[in-house]
């Protein structure tokens, strides 16, 4: 980049998984340029999330807007969105996400956590030749041409309860579920024999919890050897998750995707933020193929994550995504 194109900023991070224009892949390196002619752009890499002070974040953030306010003017900061991209391992999605968003105040937040393959040892962020961990990466973006934020999952609560009944937050560890050791008491749940468990099995039986009258997944990361399980998003004492039933992956993301299309009047391109526990989920249940086929034919391209960006909400087991719609719909 520093050789061919040293003037262009750009700002990236690992994955698990890509989406490429061909479809789902995985061991590519993957590039969206945005044409200067229609998009202005600012942004700023927050470092050390595990000590920062959340309001360091919102100030650094409302600072971004004026700068990017003063660039383009107030007319035309209207048509403005942010990414993000926070390293997936940093415990801090949540009170990060919360922060970004709280200094945004109208302008939609979408992003993504990220990922090093399932190997859950070290996520990279890299801005402008910075290459770090535990840190995330602001961008604020303006442009003319319409666009939309979304998500979309496939899940469907149960009466099943799991209350967390010893945890440590910090680590986001959960030892007991309704006081049974937690591995034992999940697998039960879901009728799976605890030894067997694997990122697949909680793929396909992803728990979730109720905010504001709506539910989020809280996906478990992967069960250690005394039986307790590491979560992908903030868990506590106390918190009460529902076992969820997944519904038919393909159809709800086609469903999504055309109700965009239809608000937008067409379809030019789709930036995707897709939890890797869909990819495990989508070969698990055979339809690996059909999702890749119908995220080729919706030009979305994006990358496989540890954790989605949605407005003030870190999520899992969501796909979040921006999609453009045609410059003459614009005009």
């Amino acid at each position: 980049m520093k050789a061919h194109a040293p003037s262009l900023a750009y700002a990236g991070c690992s994955t698990a998984g890509e989406i490429t224009p061909q479809g789902l892949e995985e061991g590519h390196i993957l590039a969206l340029l945005l044409p200067s002619a229609s998009f202005s752009t600012v942004s700023i890499m927050v470092d050390n999330l595990s000590s920062s002070g959340m309001d360091r974040i919102t100030g650094e953030v409302a600072a971004l807007r004026r700068l990017l306010r003063g660039r383009v003017g107030h007319a035309l900061a209207k048509g403005t969105f942010a990414l993000c991209f926070i390293d997936g391992l940093s415990y801090a999605e949540e009170a990060v996400t919360s922060a970004i968003h709280w200094g945004l105040d109208d302008i939609p937040l979408i992003g993504g956590s990220a990922g090093d393959d399932l190997k859950f040892e070290t996520t990279r962020l890299i801005s402008n030749g910075k290459v770090t961990s535990d840190s995330a990466i602001i961008v604020l973006i303006t442009t003319e041409i319409p666009f939309h934020v979304f998500k979309t999952d496939n899940f469907i609560p149960t009466d099943e309860k799991l209350v967390v009944t010893a945890s440590d937050p910090d680590h986001r560890i959960v030892r007991e579920f309704n006081a049974i050791n937690a591995a034992e008491e999940y697998a039960a749940s879901v009728g799976i024999i605890p030894q067997t468990l694997t990122p697949l099995s909680f793929a396909s039986h992803p728990v979730v919890v109720k905010v504001g009258g709506e539910y989020y997944c809280r996906s478990i990361q992967r069960m250690h050897a005394d039986g307790s399980l590491s979560f992908f998003c903030a868990i506590d004492d106390g918190v009460v998750l529902s076992i969820a039933q997944p519904k038919n992956m393909v159809e709800a993301t086609r469903a999504a995707l055309r109700d965009v299309e239809e608000k937008l009047g067409g379809i030019d391109m789709i930036l995707g933020f897709d939890c890797v526990l869909r990819r495990l989920d989508a070969r698990n249940r055979q339809v690996f193929r059909d999702i890749s086929e119908l995220y080729r034919v919706n030009n979305v391209i994006g990358f496989g994550t540890y954790g989605e960006q949605y407005r003030s909400m870190h999520l899992n087991q969501t796909f979040t995504g921006i999609a453009f719609g045609e410059r003459q719909a614009a005009e």
